[in-house]
């Protein structure tokens, strides 16, 4: 059953409009962008429930965007391993009824309108990067996110949030909400910087950007190629989903082509 139209006339601004879905372990937020990437609307949120079944978020997305103005297009980051449009993890909903979920064809199906897929932090780095060299990005919210960029391009991706960073605790362990909030905030404040340390010296980035909800938190003097991000671009983000040459570095998570919806030349 798809979900309810929003009656909202389009908005202004040139398009086509996307509608920007940022699946998050607390939050599950979505703005309508115009063909620039901008937010037309301020973003809706809702929190995410734990666990998070497939049938549970598809019903949460089909409310959150009921207020929401029309769109051609969908652009939906999600906190796991993705591939082909299909999840494989995702281990801050609860994987096992997530393991080979088509959520891209799910949600295209839910709202009507076609929809591309990719790892949330992959897509707030499209939102951020700058193209130049080799970007970094690390999201810090419930867990931990990565994604790595060169000249632009996203890599295969990179599931940092489950390799051992300190005396056996992964990343997600070590710099999780639940660290944060364990051991306070000066201390979870050093282990970000000891996390910097451990990915420069991994990937020996040119820059490095701290995103997710956490990343407000970061309160120390921080490496001048290192840089906060807007949690925005979550959302924002997304646009560039509808870029095709975002997919050439990364042939095996590319969706299937698309026909009468304008790609973003950006």
């Amino acid at each position: 059953m798809r979900a309810r139209r929003s009656q909202s006339p389009a908005p202004k601004g040139h398009g086509p409009h996307t509608l920007g879905i940022d699946i998050g372990g607390s939050g599950i937020k979505a703005a309508v962008l115009d063909g620039a990437g901008r937010m037309l609307t301020k973003r809706v949120r809702v929190q995410t429930p734990h666990p998070c079944p497939p049938k549970l978020l598809l019903k949460l997305v089909s409310e959150l965007v009921v207020p929401l103005p029309a769109f051609q297009r969908i652009s939906i980051g999600f906190p796991g391993v993705i591939r082909g449009g299909r999840v494989l993890t995702a281990p801050n909903l609860g994987t096992p009824p997530w393991r080979n979920f088509p959520l891209e064809s799910e949600i295209t199906r839910l709202l009507g309108k076609p929809a591309r897929l990719l790892n949330d932090a992959e897509v707030q780095g499209l939102g951020i990067i700058r193209g130049r060299g080799i970007e970094v990005v690390l999201t810090l919210g419930t867990g931990v996110g990565s994604a790595v960029f060169t000249e632009g391009r996203p890599a295969p991706h990179l599931e940092l949030a489950h390799h051992p960073l300190s005396r056996s605790k992964t990343y997600d362990e070590y710099l999780g909400n639940d660290a944060r909030l364990a051991h306070g905030q000066k201390k979870w404040n050093r282990r970000v910087r000891k996390a910097i340390a451990a990915v420069h010296a991994l990937l020996n980035y040119d820059t490095l950007y701290l995103g997710g909800g956490n990343a407000a938190h970061v309160d120390l003097a921080l490496p001048k190629e290192v840089r906060i991000a807007s949690n925005d671009t979550g959302i924002t983000g997304g646009i560039r989903l509808w870029d095709d040459r975002v997919w050439e570095a990364i042939p095996e998570v590319k969706p299937a082509p698309r026909r009468g919806i304008g790609m973003t030349t950006q």
